[in-house]
């Protein structure tokens, strides 16, 4: 099953695990979409974004019409949203313009902590 890690991280340390991959030739094993914050992760991923991504994992590429349809929403709304996890890296477009989350599972990470 391809899964997708979204968690919060600092860039610097985002930073590290690129380099580090770069200098061993060794990709990580789990695709992993970073945060610097968790009211950043949390102001991408609305509740109604989530809903979509719910839909669009492990359905393979479609279009906004048809993401709208299965997720019973507005095109219109749908279009703003995942213009939204486009911009943010979470969804992609293939070589057809058709939107794409390439992954079956997501896993969210993140660590909260007294100040």
């Amino acid at each position: 099953m391809k899964t997708v890690i979204l968690d919060v991280r600092s860039p610097g340390k985002t930073m590290q695990d690129f380099k580090l991959a770069w200098k061993t030739g060794k990709a990580a094993k789990t695709a992993r979409i970073s945060f610097a914050t968790p009211e950043l992760l949390w102001k991408v991923l609305t509740a109604k974004r989530w809903e979509l991504l719910k839909t669009l994992c492990g359905a393979g590429p479609m279009s906004i019409r048809e993401a709208a349809r299965r997720a019973e929403r507005d095109v219109k709304a749908v279009h703003a949203d995942i213009s939204a996890l486009l911009n943010a890296g979470v969804l992609e477009r293939d070589d057809h313009g058709l939107v794409v989350f390439p992954y079956e599972a997501v896993k969210v990470e993140f660590l909260l902590q007294a100040a």
